[in-house]
């Protein structure tokens, strides 16, 4: 039987109506916020901004199934290699949020935490927030110095260039009893380079000084101390560290070993390198190590305009070591270290006809420090022996002391602890050598980040084997450094050096002020 069009139209119509009618009644009141994507609310915007309050978006949709890794557990492997998140797990005391839905729940079911606070933990849509937590103070990170310099960046190397220009008075540039003083006015340029690499590493160290005397200017002179370090990575347990050294200086003035009647203090070139392994065996560590270096002094001038060779002075010393350590504690690595050097003079015999080759051995034990940052470096207690060839000469032996701590009390002040012993030759008719011990304290305290102040002890303690000869140096001194920018500073000191000798006659008293200005890039 065929129907109209208006009849066919009504018939659809009511058997639509048949089959919505039980949904409808049916739908709850989250389903029924799909079809009324516009709510009572005033204050309640659709779109993007319920997203962002944690509000349903409208037209969501709903997800099934489970992340990757949900069955994982807490250990598990998840094959996407992303994260899981971790479960948060609230501590027993934390009351729970009172949940408060709004008059027009049917329409719009939010849901709203009574109370916010400074810090919470976010689950879905609700806040949760622990009071304990918002009074609990946040551990600040160490600041950056902010007057440091920046240095100067090319390619894989970072360039710190620096200038110090120094002007004062020097009461006795000679060292002598009773020696007069002089105007002084000293500059000291530098230069430090690293290496900006993912492996390996290649640092250097070129420092110069210039020293002028206004009044004697026979005492001006100047120095280099140049050094490049480098290290090369061979495996995760082994690495390889080498060492290229040059030294341009003088002897002291008083020095005993200088002639009676010379102008100026003599002065000399040093130089040499090093090469060593490092392998390490767990907590186990060993480090082999070979020294080259050679000492060529330059002819003296005499008062009387006459030159003077010193080449009886000139030697080459070559050396190796093995040292052996163990981590004992994070942080704490004692090690026991043996060596032999060998000294070789380019003349048999020195102007006084005495063989000054000799053989020398040490050892000692020791430990690296570096706990919490605050105590870093390495101390040691050792002892060392060496003999010369020349039957006339005595053979030389005593307990050395080595140590380069530096401790940071607090951010504020710093202490840095350094002692060294070393054997020099020496020309004394009857004298094997001379053992050198020296130690200095210095602390240094930051009034203010851009006020700094240091003071300083250093003691120094010669023996001169084969006479009963002994000296005993001192230097106390303070100073204040004032940095303007990360470019420019400011500083001034005052130095105080004496020495004490058993041997009448060689006592005397020094007094440096000095300040200036350091220009750093």
């Amino acid at each position: 039987m065929r129907l109209r069009p208006a009849a066919r139209s009504f018939a659809l119509g009511v058997i639509v109506a048949a089959i919505a009618a039980p949904c409808a009644f049916a739908q709850s009141a989250d389903d029924a916020y799909l079809f009324n994507p516009v709510p009572s609310d005033p204050q309640r915007k659709p779109g993007f901004e319920n997203l962002m309050k944690g509000e349903p978006p409208i037209f969501r949709m709903r997800a099934y199934g489970n992340p990757p890794g949900a069955g994982a557990g807490t250990t598990g492997f998840v094959s996407t290699n992303s994260k899981k998140k971790k479960k948060v797990v609230l501590p027993a005391t934390l009351p729970l949020p009172i949940v408060v839905p709004p008059a027009d729940a049917t329409l719009a079911p939010v849901y709203r935490a009574t109370a916010p606070a400074p810090r919470a933990t976010l689950t879905g849509s609700t806040r949760i927030v622990d009071p304990a937590m918002a009074q609990r103070p946040v551990k600040r990170l160490p600041e950056e110095d902010a007057f440091a310099p920046v240095g100067i960046r090319n390619g894989p190397f970072i360039y710190k260039p620096a200038v110090d220009i120094m002007t004062g008075y020097d009461g006795n540039p000679g060292r002598v009893a009773g020696g007069s003083g002089s105007l002084l006015t000293q500059v000291s340029p530098e230069l430090l380079i690293a290496s900006n690499w993912s492996r390996h590493e290649l640092t250097a160290t070129l420092k110069g000084n210039y020293a002028w005397y206004h009044d004697l200017p026979s005492f001006s002179r100047g120095a280099a101390d140049l050094k490049a370090n480098g290290r090369l990575d061979i495996t995760s347990n082994a690495h390889a560290d080498f060492e290229w050294r040059y030294a341009h200086t003088s002897d002291t003035p008083g020095n005993p070993n200088n002639p009676s009647d010379v102008a100026s203090p003599p002065t000399y070139d040093k130089y040499g390198g090093s090469a060593g392994v490092t392998q390490r065996f767990n907590r186990l560590e060993f480090t082999m190590k070979g020294d080259a270096d050679r000492q060529v002094y330059h002819d003296a001038s005499l008062n009387d305009g006459t030159v003077l060779p010193l080449d009886d002075r000139n030697y080459n010393q070559y050396g190796a070591s093995l040292r052996g350590g163990y981590e004992w504690l994070p942080g704490v690595k004692p090690f026991v270290e043996v060596g032999a050097d060998k000294r070789v003079h380019d003349r048999t015999f020195d102007y006084t006809g005495v063989q000054r080759d000799s053989e020398g051995r040490s050892i000692k034990a020791g430990t690296t420090f570096e706990l919490t940052r605050k105590l870093t470096g390495e101390a040691s207690v050792g002892y060392l022996a060496r003999e010369y060839k020349d039957p006339t000469l005595s053979n030389l032996s005593g307990l050395t002391v080595d140590a380069s701590l530096i401790y940071a009390a607090t951010p504020l002040t710093t202490a840095t602890l350094i002692a060294k012993s070393t054997v020099d030759e020496s020309t004394i008719t009857g004298v094997s050598g001379i053992l050198r011990r020296d130690a200095s304290l210095q602390l240094d305290h930051s009034f203010r980040r851009w006020l700094i102040g240091t003071a300083k002890f250093g003691f120094g303690l010669d023996e001169y084997d084969g006479t009963a000869r002994e000296d005993q140096r001192y230097t106390a001194l303070v100073g204040v450094t004032y940095k303007m920018s990360r470019t420019m500073q400011l500083k001034g000191e005052f130095r105080r050096e004496w020495l004490n000798s058993n041997v009448p006659g060689q006592d005397y008293t020094a007094n440096i002020v000095m300040f200036g200005l350091r220009l750093q890039r």
